[in-house]
């Protein structure tokens, strides 16, 4: 099958995009927009997040679960969101940590593409879902395919995962944790940030590990 994505990660996915499920997966998504219901992100954002973060640039992995489900909010990135659409609380929860965590505010719009031409991938577990409906197109093939996203950037060394909240978590089980450094919390969302997101320092202590193995820190 012939996938418009950046070409490292074709070259490293080759094997994922001929398998049933794979199949089965684009099958429904392009069902999905094709039917009339409007479907997030646009289909040219799917793969923004490989297309902007090429598997050999990746420094530092975000992982999200699901895309937003609202008008003019996902476009292919974890927790980002494009201008002029208001900053959605989990985001606003991670700039704040930002700020406190590194002493200086981040960027006040919602758009993390700055990260992601730095070399974080901003990785969603399901990469696509219906308008209004979270989780909408779980279990349909994009977590299987996400986790062999993460197998791929796990044979590198090196990298740095922030994993927030439990769902996120889980994938620390593809990584070696000896050659890499994985950094765990709540997750941002307003429901729990104040159960241990707030105050982890995760942006300086990745910041301070890129640097001491020899690779350029993120500007957040």
């Amino acid at each position: 099958m012939n996938v418009k994505i950046e070409q490292s990660w074709k070259d490293a996915l080759s094997d994922e995009f001929n398998k049933d499920y794979f199949v089965k997966l684009t099958d429904f998504v392009r069902a999905e927009y094709l039917s009339g219901r409007a479907v997030y992100p646009e289909p040219k954002n799917i793969f923004n997040a490989f297309n902007l973060c090429p598997l050999d640039r990746v420094k530092v992995v975000i992982i999200g679960q699901d895309p937003y489900h609202e008008p003019g909010q996902a476009h292919g990135l974890c927790f980002s969101v494009l201008p002029p659409t208001q900053n959605p609380p989990s985001l606003q929860n991670i700039y704040k940590e930002i700020e406190s965590d590194l002493g200086r505010k981040s960027v006040t719009n919602g758009d993390l593409t700055h990260w992601a031409n730095q070399g974080v991938l901003l990785l969603n577990s399901t990469l696509t879902v219906r308008a209004h409906a979270a989780a909408s197109h779980a279990g349909r093939g994009w977590e299987e395919f996400t986790d062999s996203v993460i197998r791929a950037v796990a044979k590198r060394e090196n990298i740095v995962y922030m994993l927030w909240g439990s769902f996120a978590q889980k994938k620390a089980g593809f990584v070696d944790s000896n050659k890499n450094l994985i950094l765990k919390s709540a997750h941002p969302s307003p429901l729990s940030a104040y159960r241990g997101f707030f105050g982890n320092k995760h942006f300086s202590r990745a910041n301070q590990y890129l640097v001491e193995h020899g690779v350029s820190p993120i500007e957040w």
